[in-house]
């Protein structure tokens, strides 16, 4: 499965390079503070490689935030487990 995934990385990456060599018209880019003349390969690359790392920023702290969640659910079940296993004792009438 992972190796899938590699593949499909591999295959959107080989896209872009495609499409973005196909592009080399000069653009002009308006960004927050300022302006710029780029290549449309370039603006394309960044732009492709600057989403990727943002989503896998965002959705490794989530990735993260689970594990963490579920290694501590794991220590209270832990915790809890040998008081629970003990058999009840009742009296008999």
């Amino acid at each position: 499965m992972k190796i899938i995934k590699i593949v499909i990385v591999l295959a959107l990456f080989l896209v872009a390079l495609a499409l973005g060599s196909q592009n080399q018209a000069v653009v002009s880019f308006n960004y927050l503070l300022a302006q710029g003349e780029f290549h449309l390969s370039t603006l394309l690359g960044v732009v492709f490689v600057t989403g990727f790392v943002l989503s896998w920023l965002i959705f490794g702290g989530l990735h993260l935030k689970s594990q963490l969640q579920v290694r501590k659910l794991k220590k209270q079940i832990k915790k809890l487990s040998p008081s629970t296993s003990e058999p009840v004792q009742t009296k008999a009438s």
